[in-house]
């Protein structure tokens, strides 16, 4: 039998990488049996610039080591465009660190070292990372079956006694050959055929990282990196990374006043200035108004609620890591809740309901708070307390695809209104922690795709990434530089019906079960806020601006006709204010052009007795003699249709 070298080679695929054998991954020196289905993966194909970073990532380690013989390695995951990997280091990484480890992975990749996948036992594995106490814990983990290593590491292999490892090998004269293993560690693999096959790569930044994300646990120093198949390749993406610093919310929201994150309130806990908050109102707004006109109720729940209810919900035995402690008030445990859910349940069983009421939906921006480890909270985009403009639909089971296909239509009523998406979609399927019977996940599992067929919404499936009570979609938008960002997720659900009773009394009489969907289509309102910074880079549109409207006096003597400017804006609702300070005319347009307000008008001598204005839009070309009324006019036009 031909391996996927020869393989690759009869197929003439430029830049093979690994192959995939009967739907699974393997490295091009494997050797697929007789009848198997066979693909080749090449360097331009993304999952090949998965597999390559991966292998860079091992490269990396191997460096470290050289220079630092006594670190400990922990993991080194491929991650989207990049990798990192995981050190126990005395000290963090200097800038001069990083330039010597990028000297010495280019040594090695120079030394074109071959990738070799070796299966062992976990007691033979045990041995050989005796002196690396992060490897003993994956493996030992693994002997307990509660770990996979944390990031795939680790062999797919029946038999829960042998685990995969891969060494490079190097040979005694500095050649690819039989020699000792150059570098060895714990890994699934695939991985690429040597490390001469990386041709671009460039370490990015260091940072700490707990180990596990536990911030109990010893603090590892993280180096991140990117791969690509080409020089010219890895130069457009730092293009891109420079691109992304640039928006980066977390700086933009700190230069535009728009929200922070007070090291008394806590990590993960933002708190809204006033024009960051006039953003997320007008958002908000656009949810309400778009909730009733698609036919949705609004109700309001607490923050906070009896552990019961979140022991009946299940929360307490498949969530409880991601909840705040329990709070104890006059002897009974309360939680401060990680989802709106179980309070909507309680406001569909308030009373009988009949079949001619469904379907029901329900609405709430609600605030719900869990527990992200302090190394996984990312300004607004992954936060402890979060705001999710939350619906559950409680429906006849053969109204399930109806109302999914509704929520899609909703949500991409919802995403055009700031011009996104949706432009990828995930099917997550049942987990290995999943409650429910096998029938009620199967209706579940048939209604989605049935759905998203329906829609015209192509996805792709993640096999076992479903919440514990049902499978999900997974909405993605692609802002402007190209980046996919995680938002809406809908999900149905048979389950949370049955452990909370719910009922409905059918066409003939009898008491039936409804179904349940969940849906979030910001996915939270901080999180949708985050990405619009990022994907506007803080230039919103004018209906989003927090200030719209900047009128500049050039001198005193203009401060009155400004004010009349002024007052003629604000009658029609128009967010704008005066700028008339010290500064110079110069000083106060840059001001306005780095708070990027859309508009700024410059009143003069000549504009004063025009009873026009200068236009300077936030960009474009500055339009003089605009009478004044039909700005208003016109702007007042541009932001009720929300225009782009």
């Amino acid at each position: 039998m031909k391996d996927g070298f020869q393989l690759a080679k009869q197929a003439e695929a430029r830049g093979a990488l690994a192959l995939i054998v009967d739907g699974v991954q393997r490295d091009l020196a494997w050797v697929p049996a007789a009848g198997s289905t066979v693909a080749v993966i090449t360097q331009t194909d993304e999952l090949g610039r998965v597999i390559l970073r991966h292998s860079t990532a091992h490269v990396l380690a191997q460096a470290v080591l050289r220079l630092w013989p006594e670190a400990g390695y922990a993991i080194g995951p491929p991650i989207e465009d990049g990798f990192y990997y995981d050190f126990d280091v005395p000290r963090p990484f200097t800038p001069e660190d990083i330039e010597r480890i990028e000297s010495e992975m280019s040594a090695i990749i120079k030394e074109n070292q071959r990738f070799e996948r070796t299966e062992v036992q976990l007691d033979e594995a045990l041995e050989l990372f005796k002196s690396q106490p992060y490897k003993i814990e994956i493996i030992e983990g693994v002997r307990r079956a509660e770990d996979d290593g944390g990031d795939g590491l680790v062999s797919e292999a029946s038999d829960d006694e042998i685990i995969s490892i891969y060494s490079n090998q190097l040979g005694k004269n500095g050649k690819e050959g039989d020699g000792e293993p150059a570098f060895v560690d714990l890994c699934r693999g695939p991985h690429i055929p040597a490390t001469g096959r990386i041709k671009a790569f460039k370490l990015l930044r260091t940072s700490g990282a707990y180990w596990r994300g536990d911030e109990h646990r010893p603090m590892l120093q993280r180096i991140y990196g990117t791969a690509w198949e080409s020089k010219d390749a890895l130069e457009s993406y730092l293009v891109r990374v420079e691109e992304a610093e640039r928006r980066d919310h977390r700086r933009l929201g700190r230069e535009l006043e728009l929200y922070s994150w007070p090291d008394e309130v806590g990590p993960g806990l933002a708190v809204w200035h006033p024009n960051g908050a006039i953003i997320r109102q007008k958002l908000e707004d656009v949810s309400r108004r778009k909730h009733l006109e698609h036919g949705y109720l609004p109700v309001y729940t607490p923050h906070i609620g009896k552990g019961a209810l979140w022991s009946t919900s299940g929360h307490l035995d498949y969530y409880r890591e991601n909840m705040f402690p329990a709070m104890e008030i006059d002897g009974t445990e309360y939680f401060t809740k990680p989802m709106n859910c179980p309070f909507h349940i309680l406001v569909y069983r308030s009373r009988t309901r009949s079949y001619r009421e469904l379907p029901i939906r329900l609405s709430e921006l609600g605030t719900v708070y869990r527990y992200e480890r302090s190394g996984t909270v990312h300004g607004l985009l992954r936060s402890r307390g979060l705001t999710q403009d939350d619906s559950h639909i409680f429906c006849r089971p053969d109204q399930v695809v109806d109302e999914m296909v509704g929520v899609i239509d909703f949500l991409r009523d919802l995403y055009g209104t700031v011009g996104l998406g949706p432009d990828r979609v995930r099917f997550s399927t049942k987990p290995d922690k999943a409650v429910g019977d096998v029938s009620m996940w199967e209706s579940a599992e048939s209604a989605i795709p049935e759905a998203l067929d329906r829609a015209g919404l192509p996805y792709q499936i993640d096999a076992g990434d479903g919440a514990f009570y049902g499978p999900k979609i997974d909405v993605d938008v692609r802002d402007a530089i190209g980046r996919y960002w995680q938002l809406a997720t809908i999900q149905v659900d048979f389950h949370l019906p049955e452990r909370f009773g719910l009922e409905y009394i059918d066409g003939n009489g009898e008491r039936a079960r409804p179904a349940m969907i969940h849906r979030a289509l910001f996915g939270s309102v901080e999180r949708f806020i985050g990405v619009l910074v990022e994907h506007f880079a803080g230039a919103f549109p004018a209906w989003l601006a927090p200030l719209q409207v900047a009128v500049i006096p050039i001198a005193d003597r203009h401060a009155a006709y400004a004010a009349e400017v002024l007052a003629r804006l604000h009658r029609r609702d128009v967010r704008a204010t005066v700028d008339d300070s010290d500064e110079t005319l110069g000083a106060r347009i840059r001001r306005n052009q780095l708070h990027k307000v859309p508009y700024m008008l410059i009143v003069g001598d000549k504009e004063v007795s025009s009873e026009t204005v200068s236009v300077r839009p936030r960009s474009g070309a500055e339009r003089r003699d605009v009478d004044a009324g039909a700005f208003v006019e016109e702007v007042s036009a541009e932001i009720a249709d929300k225009r782009l």
